[in-house]
């Protein structure tokens, strides 16, 4: 069983991923505005996974929730130390999903992209990344 880890920048939040198999993570950027707030940059890099592999080692993040401006509320946790994003997830995925921020992963070349959404929000100098299964 493959176990991932990651922190925030101060390492005050440490957390592990115990996945069955790297297929059971699926690492996307979305192009939303909302996404590109939250990010600071052009796009969100997220990987999802069960939320039952996500395991908090250290620490305590500390939770913001609002509406993402669709009526739906979505919850970001981050380090109230340093302020790196950590994970989020919305109202309906709450029970099943987590979508850990890419970024805070040690090593997140593993968890490669496999697709990406509001392509249409994608900017025109950015190449779009090939769909995988």
């Amino acid at each position: 069983m493959p176990t991932y880890t990651g922190s925030c920048f101060c390492k005050s939040i440490q957390y592990e991923l115990h996945l069955s198999s790297p297929e059971d993570a699926r690492t996307s950027l979305c192009h939303c505005r909302n996404c590109k707030k939250v990010f600071g940059t052009n796009y969100g890099l997220t990987t999802k996974v069960p939320k039952d592999t996500f395991y908090l080692i250290s620490g305590n993040p500390k939770e913001h929730a609002a509406d993402n401006g669709s009526g739906v509320v979505i919850h970001r946790e981050f380090c109230d130390n340093c302020g790196s994003f950590i994970l989020e997830y919305g109202e309906m995925a709450k029970d099943h999903f987590r979508y850990i921020c890419s970024g805070s992963l040690d090593e997140p070349e593993l968890l490669p992209p496999k697709g990406e959404f509001f392509c249409k929000s994608r900017a025109s100098w950015m190449p779009e990344i090939p769909s995988k299964s």
